[in-house]
């Protein structure tokens, strides 16, 4: 009984694993194909799968994506906008969500709503109301057009909000006991527990921002501010498009999110699985 049972463990086993195999193939491809076209010297024949492997081969396109134009600048921007919002969704949507969470608010469930109402309205609905915001404060073609308006989100404060409700309140009031205040309790308690659920919101909202198009497009004139997105846009042409640099300035733009990912991927599973079950 016990080998039929190891058997079909076993069996069960090895098809789970052939699935999940197969998967993750499906979603590296359209990284593969990527890579492959950035790699290709000339545009590469897409009717079929061998087409698209048959060389030859060059770094060429990675070459001229770094020496041609000012792609230091583009992802020098993109750098410091996505950086500046994850350090602002961070310490802001952690005090947000504390006080809806923690605190005696009046009209705290009508907030509670507000926060989840204003995550169905789609960015395209305010995007004229921002952009004249924007020109009134003077900020078009700024830092600050990029940063400000995304310093906190409302999926961020609904996001610790749920997390801080599934934490022991004994610890909190035991600090409050040996007399730490509100702050004390956010920055010294709240948040070094809640730091798996800060990595997620972290690499969310940089992922977010890193590959946000919209607004970055919208709110930024000079080539000086454009943003990564933005500037690939440039690759594309109205007659044709130039796939080997299009791809290989992609591929470069992709490697801080992957490699962030590869860094705290613990992290985040954790914070997501903890989250799934605290929510």
């Amino acid at each position: 009984m016990a080998s039929i049972s190891e058997k079909r463990f076993g069996v069960e086993g090895v098809i789970r694993q052939l699935f999940l195999t197969i998967v993750l193939l499906l979603m590296l491809f359209p990284l593969f194909w990527m890579l492959i076209i950035a790699l290709r010297e000339r545009t590469p024949d897409f009717s079929s799968f061998f087409g698209l492997l048959s060389g030859p081969f060059t770094l060429t396109n990675f070459t001229d994506v770094m020496t041609s134009g000012p792609f230091d600048t583009y992802f020098l921007n993109s750098t410091v906008v996505a950086t500046l919002v994850v350090l602002g969704n961070v310490l802001f949507c952690s005090m947000v969500g504390y006080g809806l969470a923690r605190r005696r608010i009046p009209g705290k469930a009508f907030w509670g709503v507000t926060v989840i109402a204003v995550m169905m309205i789609p960015p395209q609905v305010v995007m004229i109301p921002l952009y004249r915001l924007m020109v009134t404060f003077g900020w078009i073609d700024t830092y600050w057009a990029l940063i400000v308006p995304f310093l906190v989100t409302p999926f961020g404060v609904f996001l610790m909000r749920q997390y801080i409700l599934g934490l022991p309140i004994e610890i909190e009031e035991a600090a409050r006991i040996d007399g730490a205040s509100d702050l004390g309790i956010l920055f010294k308690v709240v948040m070094p527990m809640a730091k798996p659920m800060l990595v997620v919101l972290s690499v969310f909202t940089f992922l977010t921002t890193w590959n946000t198009f919209l607004y970055p497009f919208l709110f930024t004139n000079s080539e000086s501010m454009r943003t990564l997105t933005v500037g690939l846009t440039f690759y594309l042409g109205n007659q044709s498009i130039d796939w080997g640099h299009l791809m290989a300035g992609a591929s470069i733009s992709a490697l801080p999110v992957i490699i962030l990912f590869i860094i705290f991927q613990k992290q985040i599973i954790e914070g997501m699985t903890a989250g799934a079950v605290k929510g």
